[in-house]
């Protein structure tokens, strides 16, 4: 009975690792797993790196006037790091901001195609990839948070990029409402944008540099900006 007994055991230890190696879906798990965890480890490294390092980028999340005011005196004390405007006010008025406040507008690029906070992130990210940016400073509203920030720290972070929030203070009502669902939807949706933005990437066709806005054309078709900028 023994050597029966022995015989049984050591063909099971024989056997297990065939019938775990010799399955397709559980090799694919175990490369996937092994791939997903050396993308994390390789991407944490990268993020710990870019926190150390400059300011690549100012990106601005469209919603209030005031956020394009308060990058101008950014754009002065760093004429040289781009700008980017993610669908804010009429391009007649960040134009006549910067003029106001004599900034410079050769860095600076007004993107229209985003329609929401996602879209901010789903259309830029691409160009952002393009300017070789790690570290960028993103300028928002309080009552932007915490959805905007998270949702920046996800897909930005997946592409290696440090976030810096920079919060603007606000007079009036800034055109962003928030919700617990609204920015768990959001959330949930940018975890899942964060993997396939590695291998898919949307472009934009409605983006423009700043200097390149034509403000007579503007000013006999007619224009409105928000209150608050205080130009016409």
């Amino acid at each position: 009975m023994k050597p029966k007994s022995k015989r049984r055991r050591t063909s099971y230890h024989q056997a297990w690792p065939y019938k775990l190696w010799d399955h397709p879906l559980k090799i694919g798990l175990w490369s996937l797993g092994l791939l997903l965890g050396s993308w994390l480890l390789i991407n944490t490294i990268a993020l710990r790196s870019a926190a150390l390092g400059p300011v690549n980028a100012f990106f601005v999340l469209g919603g209030s006037i005031r956020r394009e005011i308060y990058v101008t005196e950014l754009a002065k004390q760093h004429p040289e790091t781009p700008i980017l405007i993610s669908q804010g006010s009429q391009d007649p008025c960040i134009w006549l901001i910067f003029q106001r406040s004599e900034a410079p507008i050769r860095q600076v690029w007004l993107e229209k195609c985003a329609d929401s906070t996602f879209d901010n992130f789903y259309f830029n990210i691409p160009l952002l990839r393009q300017w070789q940016v790690h570290k960028v400073k993103l300028i928002t509203s309080g009552t932007h948070l915490p959805r905007a920030k998270w949702m920046a720290q996800i897909l930005l972070g997946a592409h290696g990029i440090w976030v810096e929030p920079d919060i603007v203070k606000e007079e009036g009502v800034p055109g962003n409402r928030e919700s617990w669902l609204k920015t768990g939807l959001d959330v949930a949706r940018s975890v899942v944008w964060a993997i396939v933005s590695q291998v898919y990437t949307p472009k934009c066709a409605d983006m423009i540099p700043l200097s390149d806005v034509n403000i007579q054309e503007w000013q006999q078709q007619g224009f409105k900006c928000e209150y608050q900028g205080k130009v016409q």
